[in-house]
């Protein structure tokens, strides 16, 4: 069986908008029931197969660093010895997951910190979303899609509120790409991205932020394609919207959880 391509996760930005939560810690360590929305998006991505992440460190990425070093000895039971300090623990669930942490800068832009991973993404096909959308699209559906069109690059095109990247199409082919317009309403950039090694030669440097020259030169050359997802999609921008999440999850049936 191949191996399934690695996952890029941005997880660097400042999240001023979620100030409330992110004076401490970044926005991707913001808890979702219980756990941050950077494992709800891996536990995603793992349930189709997806184990190898690579993830895009900027602001306060230390934090992320010491819950990926704890969480694997912090999972499940654990027997200490008080007058050892030996710690004993036990199989209970833990995924079998490879996370590469990466720092890419404090201010470094989205196309930036992207180039930035090149050395660890291998030279083959790449997944890429950001560090704080939920979402229950089909991630094998997504690749397949994206492998059958032989563009170089796929993005899954959402429905939220019209404040995101809008998109206009000749058939699955983005022909115009405007990001975050005021008015604009109908399909907008969700991420969930699938994308070849030369979609990197499109970022100039750090400063690049991706939703702009790169997405715009991709759509120009006709290489950008969308996935369309008309199902359920969230991002995290704001308390709200954390709440939403948290409302969701507390139901018992938030729509991103596919893993049992």
């Amino acid at each position: 069986m191949a191996k399934k391509p690695v996952v890029a996760i941005l997880a660097g930005g400042m999240g001023t908008r979620l100030a409330e939560e992110t004076e401490v810690r970044p926005k991707p360590m913001v808890e979702i029931g219980v756990r941050p929305i950077l494992w709800h998006i891996m536990k995603m991505y793992a349930h189709y197969g997806y184990n190898e992440f690579v993830i895009a460190l900027g602001y306060k990425g230390e934090y992320i660093k010491r819950w990926m070093r704890d969480f694997g000895s912090l999972e499940g039971h654990m027997t200490v010895k008080t007058n050892t300090g030996d710690v004993l623990t036990y199989e209970d669930h833990r995924p079998e997951w490879t996370v590469h942490l990466v720092e890419t800068g404090m201010m470094t832009g989205t196309g930036g910190r992207i180039k930035r991973l090149q050395p660890w993404l291998g030279d083959g096909t790449f997944m890429l979303t950001w560090g704080d959308g939920l979402s229950d699209v089909n991630i094998n559906d997504l690749h397949d899609f994206h492998k059958n069109h032989g563009k170089l690059a796929t993005l899954t095109a959402a429905r939220p509120p019209a404040r995101y990247g809008h998109i206009e199409f000749e058939g699955d082919q983005v022909k115009c790409f405007t990001e975050k317009p005021q008015t604009a309403e109908g399909w907008i950039n969700g991420a969930f991205f699938v994308l070849e090694p030369k979609v990197l030669d499109y970022i100039d440097g750090d400063p690049v932020m991706f939703e702009q020259a790169p997405m715009v030169g991709l759509a120009n050359d006709g290489e950008l394609m969308a996935y369309k997802h008309d199902s359920f999609w969230q991002c995290m921008d704001t308390l709200r919207e954390k709440h939403i999440l948290q409302t969701l999850w507390e139901s018992g049936d938030a729509p991103w959880k596919c893993w049992d």
